[in-house]
């Protein structure tokens, strides 16, 4: 069942380039599971056609401004670096890291931060979008979109410095991503959804290993 149309652009024509997206997206999943660098690259693909389809929806301000200003600069500089950090077994591939207790509850507090002081901020602006037909679900929308985009930088920074905890961090993003289609009506992104948590899951135990 195709996308409802919204600002004039036809719902076929979004559901379509939310399947690419998805589809494009677990391909990278897996490419990343492999420890290869040009996930990245194909990535920047990725948030290219999120980018389009927060434009048309309306929505989702602040992993838009993500996107554009941290994703794709900080994919490009990846593909670069880990290209630096071959495997000591296998050089096409990289190799893995892993987070310090420190270092997680340090990210787990500014990410705190992040999301209450952002989603304030999109609390106060009014646009007509996806999450627009209900006050509360779009200022809660706007909170869980801080949230993500919290986790995202985050998430960021674990794929650039190589840590097995980016595979942590994509659970918890793919779960706000699915409560935020439930609260958008996008049910077909949900099917969509299980291919993201079965790569995460293959991804996680393979940089454990």
């Amino acid at each position: 069942q195709p996308e409802e149309a919204a600002n004039g652009v036809s719902g076929t024509i979004i559901t379509i380039l939310y399947t690419f997206d998805v589809v494009l997206a677990i391909f990278c999943e897996l490419l990343t599971s492999k420890q290869s660098k040009w996930s990245l690259m194909l990535y920047n693909i990725v948030e290219l056609f999120e980018i389009v389809i927060m434009i048309i929806l309306k929505a989702r301000f602040a992993s838009l401004a993500v996107s554009i200003f941290f994703w794709i600069p900080m994919h490009t500089i990846g593909f670069f670096h880990w290209g630096k950090h071959p495997d000591k077994q296998k050089e096409e591939l990289t190799q893995v890291r892993s987070l310090k207790g420190w270092q997680s509850a340090l990210l787990v507090l500014a990410g705190a931060i992040w999301t209450v002081g952002v989603g304030y901020l999109l609390s106060l602006i009014e646009v007509e979008g996806i999450l627009s037909y209900s006050e509360v679900v779009q200022d809660v929308g706007g909170y869980l979109d801080a949230c993500a985009s919290a986790i995202g930088i985050a998430n960021g920074v674990f794929i650039l410095l190589r840590y097995r905890e980016q595979w942590i961090a994509w659970y918890l993003v793919t779960a706000i991503e699915i409560v935020l289609n439930i609260m958008a009506g996008q049910w077909i992104l949900l099917v969509l959804k299980v291919g993201y948590l079965t790569n995460t899951t293959y991804g996680y135990m393979k940089w454990t290993k």
